[in-house]
């Protein structure tokens, strides 16, 4: 029973992740060119809360590792969008407040229990040491388009997804499902293998019009 949660949680955000991808592609080919849709950080940032927490019920850290290093990317983005100053003052602090600490406190129970999850996660009998750097090094890689996004929109001053995002996220989707692929699990190779379509089109249109 927990297992069959495990995997309805897993598919429940990457859904998620491929609804973000697949309505940016979609308001994209309407205007003929590459678009960041404020639906998208929206979806983004739902989706990372349900995939950490699959991550941690999997023991996979390479997951957890991916979830964290673009969480604040999404939020700096919806930010971009003016999506926080459309929330009443009040509830804005309370929900803001709470996006930042998320993190901050998931570090701090896992800093208290180091022993334990260094056992779980990295002498893991399912999962050898090396494929958990090579996953974790795909994670690394995908992620690092969410910063490389970051930097690029923060010098012009408004949110944009640039050739180079894409061109991160074919190369970091390519390891993340050869990982998928050797740990058999559905949810990642499911994921993944969708966005390689919408990476490449996105690509294409970005050429188009630069």
């Amino acid at each position: 029973m927990e297992s069959v949660f495990v995997y309805v949680l897993g598919f429940l955000a990457q859904g998620l992740f491929s609804a973000r991808i697949l309505v940016q592609w979609i308001m994209s080919e309407r205007a003929k060119k590459v678009v960041s849709p404020t639906i998208f950080w929206i979806l983004s940032l739902i989706a990372s809360y349900l995939f950490f927490i699959y991550g941690w019920l999997r023991d996979d850290f390479s997951i957890m590792l991916g979830q964290v290093i673009a969480y604040y990317v999404y939020i700096w983005n919806l930010g971009a969008k003016g999506v926080w100053k459309n929330i009443r003052s009040g509830w804005r602090q309370i929900l803001v407040t709470i996006l930042l600490l998320t993190p901050v406190v998931g570090i701090s129970l896992m800093a208290d229990h180091a022993q334990d999850l260094i056992a779980r996660l990295f002498k893991n009998s399912e999962i050898p040491l090396w494929l958990i750097i090579f996953g974790s090094l795909g994670q690394v890689i995908f992620s690092f388009r969410f910063i490389y996004q970051w930097i690029y929109s923060s010098r012009r001053g408004e949110s944009m997804l640039p050739a180079g995002f894409w061109i991160i996220s074919l190369t970091g989707s390519a390891i993340i499902v050869i990982y998928g692929i050797i740990r058999l699990d559905p949810v990642i190779i499911l994921g993944q293998g969708i966005g390689f379509i919408s990476y490449s089109r996105n690509l294409i249109l970005w050429r188009r019009n630069n």
